[in-house]
């Protein structure tokens, strides 16, 4: 089984759509998108090797120091599949967009390190 990393992204503006709800509108789609991710969990759990997390803010390290960003990382999970396609189709109709204002989850293979396979 290959390894892939699905990395979840989340637009400010998104976010802002979220924030405009009123509170009984955004607590029953919060209490909704918990279950309904709970419940992908559960239906993908041979596939999951790590849950992850969400993401807290961004420092960037670079040749002139470490500096504050902001970026539309949200979140992370590595999970198992044969293929590609077939990790990127575990996240079909995700609750990160379709009930969280999620906009979109990448989902890129994990590729062994050159001279440390095995």
């Amino acid at each position: 089984m290959k390894k892939f990393l699905a990395v979840f992204l989340g637009s400010e503006e998104s976010s802002n759509k979220w924030e405009k709800l009123d509170e009984g509108t955004r607590a029953k789609k919060e209490e909704a998108g918990i279950k309904a991710w709970g419940d992908w969990v559960d239906k993908h759990q041979k596939q999951i090797a790590e849950m992850g997390a969400p993401l807290g803010s961004t420092k960037r390290v670079g040749p002139k120091g470490v500096s504050d960003i902001t970026n539309e990382l949200t979140a992370f999970t590595v999970v198992e599949a044969e293929t590609h396609e077939a990790a990127a189709k575990l996240f079909l109709n995700h609750p990160h967009f379709m009930i969280f204002p999620g906009d979109s989850i990448e989902v890129m293979e994990c590729l062994p390190i050159p001279g440390m396979e095995g």
